[in-house]
C-alpha cells in the first residue's frame, strides 16, 4: 500500500451526518460544530466559504469543497451576509440567540432549509474521524480545498433523500467515494504536499515506496541508498530537500502513524503492533511512541476507544 492509499484508506464513514440544504438568499450559516472534516457539494445556486481569517472561497455548481476543522467558518450566499444560523457540535442548529431550528427548518428526509424549492442546494457530509492515519491526512490538507465533483457528487445527491433499508450504509460509502475521489484529484495538483510530489522522483520516490511497503524492515539510510543506487549522503540530501525531513524521521513518523491506527484494533497487542511496524520490542515502540506522540501506546488505545 503506498502512502496516499494508506491515507485515503483512513476515512471510513460510519453513520455520517448527511443533509441536503435548500436555501433562498439572503442566507448565512456559522459552522462551529468542531467536526474534523466536512464535505460540501453545491448542486445549484452559489455559495461562499469564509474562514476565520477572512479568506473567501467561492463554490460553484458541481464543485466539492473539503473543509478541515475544527476552526469555525461561515458559509453564505454572499461574503457580506451576516450569520442567521449557528451549527453547533452534534449538528444542533439554532438562531443567534439560541433558539432551536430543528423543527422549523426541517423539510423532509435529510432535508433542511428556509425554502422547499430554494435557489441554492447544498449537500453536506460530516466526518467524526478517529485514528492517526486520518490525522496524518488532515495535517496534509489546506483549511479549504475545492475540486470538481463529478459522478460521485451526483450519486450522493440522488441518494441522500431516499429512505430505504440499508440507506445509511449506502450513504456512508458514497460519501467516502466522494471524499476519496476529490482528494485524489487535489493530490494531483501543484498544491499537493511536498512528500506527495516527491513520489515521482526516481530516487526519493523509490525510497519512500520501500519504507511504505515494508515498514517492519530494519531500514537505515545506507540500506535505502543501496536499494535505490545512490550514495548515502546523496539520498539523505535529496530526500530532505524534496520531502522536507530526513529519511529516518519520515520512516519514524510513518511507523508510528501505522502503530496508532493498529492500536485501535481489539485483537492487536502492543507487542504485535511493534513487530508489524519495525520495533524490536513493546518497550522500544512505547518509548518511541511516547517521545513523539506525548502519550504511551496504552493511553492512546484507551483514548481511541472512548
Amino acid at each position: 500500500m503506498d502512502h496516499l492509499a494508506a491515507l485515503l484508506d483512513g476515512p471510513r464513514a460510519r453513520g455520517a451526518f448527511l443533509l441536503r440544504i435548500l436555501l433562498d438568499p439572503p442566507w448565512s450559516l456559522r459552522i462551529q460544530d468542531e467536526a474534523p472534516l466536512t464535505v460540501l457539494t453545491l448542486v445549484r445556486g452559489s455559495a461562499w466559504i469564509i474562514r476565520q481569517n477572512g479568506e473567501e472561497v467561492s463554490l460553484r455548481p458541481g464543485e466539492v469543497a473539503i473543509v478541515r476543522g475544527p476552526e469555525p467558518y461561515k458559509i453564505a450566499d454572499d461574503p457580506g451576509t451576516e450569520p442567521q444560523v449557528i451549527v453547533h457540535p452534534g449538528q444542533n442548529c439554532t438562531t443567534l440567540d439560541g433558539r432551536s431550528l430543528y423543527q422549523e427548518m426541517s423539510l423532509g428526509v435529510r432535508t433542511w432549509g428556509n425554502a422547499p424549492d430554494g435557489g441554492t442546494m447544498l449537500i453536506t457530509g460530516v466526518y467524526q474521524m478517529e485514528g492517526e492515519i486520518s490525522k496524518r491526512l488532515l495535517e496534509a490538507l489546506p483549511p479549504v480545498l475545492v475540486q470538481p465533483g463529478g459522478t460521485p457528487a451526483v450519486l450522493l445527491g440522488a441518494e441522500v433523500v431516499k429512505d430505504e433499508p440499508g440507506q445509511e450504509a449506502v450513504l456512508d460509502r458514497l460519501l467516502d467515494l466522494l471524499l476519496i475521489s476529490t482528494l485524489r484529484s487535489w493530490f494531483a495538483t501543484h498544491e499537493a504536499p511536498a512528500w506527495y510530489r516527491a513520489r515521482s522522483d526516481p530516487v526519493v520516490g523509490k525510497a519512500m515506496r520501500l519504507m511504505h511497503n515494508n515498514p517492519a524492515h530494519p531500514w537505515t539510510v545506507a540500506a535505502l541508498a543501496a536499494h535505490v543506487g545512490v550514495s548515502r549522503a546523496s539520498l539523505a540530501r535529496r530526500f530532505t530537500e524534496l520531502v522536507g525531513e530526513p529519511p529516518m524521521a519520515f520512516l519514524t513518523d510513518w511507523r508510528l502513524a501505522l502503530a496508532a491506527d493498529l492500536l485501535r484494533e481489539p485483537d492487536e497487542t502492543i507487542g504485535s503492533v511493534a513487530r508489524k511496524v519495525g520495533y524490536g520490542s513493546p518497550f522500544a515502540l512505547s518509548a518511541a511512541f511516547k517521545r513523539v506522540r506525548g502519550v504511551s501506546p496504552h493511553h492512546h488505545r484507551v483514548g481511541a476507544v472512548r
